[in-house]
């Protein structure tokens, strides 16, 4: 089933291909400047950290539903061992083997493609089963750093949380703006809170991913006219789930990461940090957020602080 016409016209609007050279392999996080950078850390005023991580833990957020898509498995492989004799200092060593998009994460540009090609126009079939992803893999996002901008949708519209199912609009993100008392401007990075990521910290990970709020098929054009460097949430399919439009899975997907080469964060919990935004009175903060530099990986996961 081909994507349907309203889909191609959205993507025409927002598509960036070739704007920043056809080799280029970041997309929208060109637009975070050394400028962009010096402002971001002007933001600082209190120096209070808030993490925005959820534990890696193997009762995480995933199901099952998603193939592959595993929660850390976490296994001590020596445990105070003498490795140069007895009496010497003694070692533990762990490893971890999960799902790249298992908790808080990043998704890189190649995590989806439509039409057979990723951003820039680039072959799906760069992407390969040994190799991974041949170009704009999550290695190439050397650094994310930039400021933040917390965008309490809820919050904004007088409740806790958004109902499953909601869809967030740009009419609901300019209210938010209004709410924070802020602008987005070029080379932010937007936070969209839903409160969804309350029903996970509740026990009920079944709920937390279906029915989801997340984000409108609208909401890519106002991310775009704004030259968002990239945008997060709090809920674990990024977008509204179920969609909006019938039989038309992803697309938000597919605009923000194959047609704008914007990355996108799930899972990100943004509880804390409302509550800090609320009792300072300010929603910009300095946001770091750079995912670990899987080479060939389509995504990573990541342990953003935002710096009050």
């Amino acid at each position: 089933m081909s994507l349907p016409a309203e889909f191609h016209e959205i993507a025409g609007r927002v598509n960036n291909w070739g704007r920043w050279g056809a080799d280029d392999e970041i997309g929208t996080l060109n637009l975070v400047t050394d400028q962009v950078v010096r402002a971001a850390a002007a933001c600082v005023r209190s120096g209070r950290c808030i993490p925005l991580a959820l534990p890696l833990q193997q009762d995480g957020v995933q199901t099952g539903v998603i193939p592959g898509r595993v929660n850390p498995l976490h296994v001590m492989v020596q445990i105070n061992q003498e490795l140069f004799g007895p009496g010497t200092v003694a070692c533990s060593d762990d490893a971890v083997t999960m799902g790249l998009q298992a908790a808080t994460h990043w998704d890189a540009l190649p995590h989806v493609s439509h039409s057979g090609k990723l951003y820039n126009g680039r072959p799906a079939g760069t992407v390969t089963p040994h190799g991974g992803a041949a170009f704009g893999g999550i290695d190439r996002l050397r650094h994310i750093v930039s400021r933040g901008v917390l965008l309490d949708v809820p919050r904004a519209l007088g409740r806790e949380r958004l109902e499953g199912a909601y869809a967030v609009t740009p009419e609901d993100l300019e209210a938010a703006e209004e709410f924070a008392g802020t602008r987005v401007r070029a080379g932010d990075i937007v936070l969209v809170r839903t409160g969804q990521i309350r029903t996970y910290l509740s026990g009920d990970k079944h709920a937390y991913g279906f029915p989801s709020p997340g984000l409108s098929v609208r909401t890519p054009e106002w991310f775009h006219a704004r030259d968002v460097a990239a945008v997060a949430n709090d809920t674990l399919t990024f977008e509204v789930f179920p969609p909006e439009i019938d039989d038309l899975w992803l697309p938000v997907h597919a605009l923000h990461l194959v047609e704008m080469g914007m990355p996108q964060g799930q899972n990100w919990n943004l509880e804390e940090l409302s509550t800090a935004c609320g009792q300072e009175g300010r929603y910009a903060f300095l946001l770091s957020a750079t995912p670990e530099p899987f080479v060939g990986g389509t995504g990573s996961p990541v342990a953003p602080v935002a710096v009050l």
